[in-house]
Formats: structure tokens, sequence, C-alpha cells
């Protein structure tokens, strides 16, 4: 039997018989999406089974063209927001069809976007988006113009953000800290303090990936695809040690839930402890990641040299480790005398 169900402004269709493929269509016109069905039902009663997969339903509009990109190609991207980045492309411009799609139309999505998010988040959307097109075109074989596309002038990257903790902050975010509900959260800020990891390597990081004999961190997978070997600070130890303590854990004689997850918090948990402790500290505009411009700028002000401190922030450019150094005038005066 087939379903129906409204999807944004479009009208889904799949059509599933026991031992056949499933078959996939979208609609602008509830009408027209009955109408198919019907149609799809009366030939399959009639043994006129269609063989095709649902990839090779012809596709006419573009939200068919982002539909099938998150459907097949995002999942194969390492921690992709495709659906995220692709929702207001398929709002605004869903329903046009592939034929009459002209660069025009993502100019005016663009500056339509510029007014409501900013121009970092519209340059994603449309990098994600000229990519589904491009997709469509090199794989799928559809006529798109995708140089045309391609070159719509996207929205220029701000500069880099070079926030630090100010005098006090630390400390009056670790006293909101005390109120979390969760507890694992000020060991989670705590730890990205004393190593500069990224957020999603904090909470991957396993019990099993820690090298306590030579005070390293274990990073199997980082953004970049690669591993990393984080080198372990004192005050970093001090944090693992005591959530071992907290959960009668001990480095020398590791149980079997030793080798589970290390902070174990989803990343939205983290989200809005975070967003709560800052608002309990009064403290305005400060990303989570902005500790990690903090940890690295302090390894500088620590004496480290540029090999060191790529070794434990993972970048292999010095531009880009450079753009999250923001070392402070008033350190850098003491140390000239």
């Amino acid at each position: 039997m087939a379903s129906i169900r409204k999807r944004g402004t479009k009208w889904q269709v799949q059509v599933r018989r026991q031992g056949l493929p499933a078959l996939n269509r979208t609609f602008i016109a509830k009408d027209d999406a009955v109408r198919w069905a019907r149609e799809q039902d009366r030939a399959i009663d009639r043994g006129e089974t269609c063989t095709k997969s649902p990839s090779d339903t012809p596709l006419t509009f573009l939200s068919e063209i982002l539909d099938r990109y998150v459907r097949e190609v995002s999942p194969r991207k390492r921690g992709s927001m495709d659906c995220y980045h692709l929702r207001a492309a398929m709002k605004s411009m869903g329903e046009l069809e592939i034929v009459s799609l002209r660069p025009a139309h993502l100019s005016a999505f663009r500056d339509e976007r510029l007014k409501s998010v900013a121009p970092a988040t519209v340059a994603r959307e449309m990098a994600v988006l000229s990519h589904a097109l491009k997709i469509a075109a090199d794989e799928w074989g559809l006529a798109i113009p995708v140089d045309k596309f391609r070159a719509v002038r996207k929205p220029s990257p701000p500069s880099g953000r070079t926030r630090r903790l100010e005098a006090g902050e630390r400390e009056r975010l670790e006293q909101a800290l005390l109120a979390c509900r969760n507890p694992l959260f000020s060991s989670v800020f705590a730890f990205a303090l004393a190593t500069g990891m990224r957020r999603g390597e904090i909470l991957a990081l396993r019990w099993d990936n820690i090298d306590w004999s030579n005070r390293v961190a274990f990073l199997p997978l980082t953004k970049n695809g690669e591993s990393r070997r984080v080198p372990l600070s004192s005050a970093a130890i001090n944090t693992l040690t005591q959530l071992q303590n907290a959960h009668q854990w001990t480095p020398e004689s590791l149980t079997e839930g030793s080798y589970s997850l290390v902070f174990p918090i989803s990343a939205n948990a983290v989200r809005l402890a975070w967003e709560r402790a800052k608002k309990r500290a009064g403290i305005d505009n400060l990303h989570f990641h902005d500790l990690r411009h903090e940890a690295i700028s302090s390894f500088f002000e620590m004496g480290l040299s540029v090999p060191e401190v790529a070794l434990i922030s993972g970048h292999k450019d010095a531009r880009m480790l450079f753009r999250y150094t923001q070392l402070r005038a008033e350190n850098v005066a003491k140390k000239l005398g």
C-alpha cells in the first residue's frame, strides 16, 4: 500500500510491497501524489512491478535533489549537518523545477538569508547546496550548469574570533558550574582548558585511550580525519583522576566499565549546560570553542614552541594555528623586563 505524508510544502509518496523494492516520489500538489500512488498500486496489482530503485526515480524539483543528497551522500560525510544546512534552501527554493533553476535564484536566496543569519552560516549553506548540484550533475546525470552556480558570489568569511577569558571570568564560570545538574560538565570545562581539545574530541574520549604512564590521550579520529596523541598536563591528569575516583576506578586496576567514555554526556547536554552557566555567570559572547583559543594561547604564554603547541592542537598549518592564538600584550611585556 502507498503512504502519503506532507514534508514541508511537498507531498511525499512511498509505495511498499513485500518482496518488491520501495518506490518514492515527491509532488507539490497532493492530488498529483494521490493519483501517482493509485497508479503504482494498480500497476503492482496487475503484476507490472517496477524494478527501479528509489535512486532511479526521475528528479524534477530541487527539493528532490536535496532530499536524495541528504539520504545518499550526507551519511558518508563524517559529522555531517547537511540536513540542517539545506533546510533553508529546501524551504525557499524547493518548489523550483530543475530546468527553471537559475544563478539568480541562488543570489536571491543568499541576500535573503543574510538578513537573518551570519555570513558564515550562509556561506556554509551555499557550499552544501553547490555540492548537491554538482553531485546531481556529475553522478546522477542531470543537465545542471554547475559552473554558473559555482560562480555565484558567497559571503565573505568574517575575521576569526579573538575571544579569550577575561580577568575573573574563569572563576565566575567555575562557580556557576557548581549549580549544574550534571556534575560532569565542570570536568568537561576543566579538561577543555587543560588540553585545548575540541568538544567532539573530548566527548569521544575513551578510558582505554588514556596512556597513564606516558600522560598521553590518544584520539583515533579527529577533525582532519587523522589520529592524534595529546600530551596531558598535570591539570588534565587531575581531572581524569578525580573522575575515576568518583566512579571507584583506579588507573592500576581498570574495570570493564573503565573502557567506556570518559565523559558520558551528549553534545546537546554540554551546549545547554554551557548556556546556563554563562547566564548564571553573567558572561556574554563566549563560545565553548573559545576555550580552545584560550588553551592554545596559554600554551604559548607558558613558553611552548610552535611545533609543541601544534602537536597538542593538531594543527598542520601554522597560519591556522596562529588564528587560534591571541597573546596578551601585557603578558609579553612582562617577559621583556
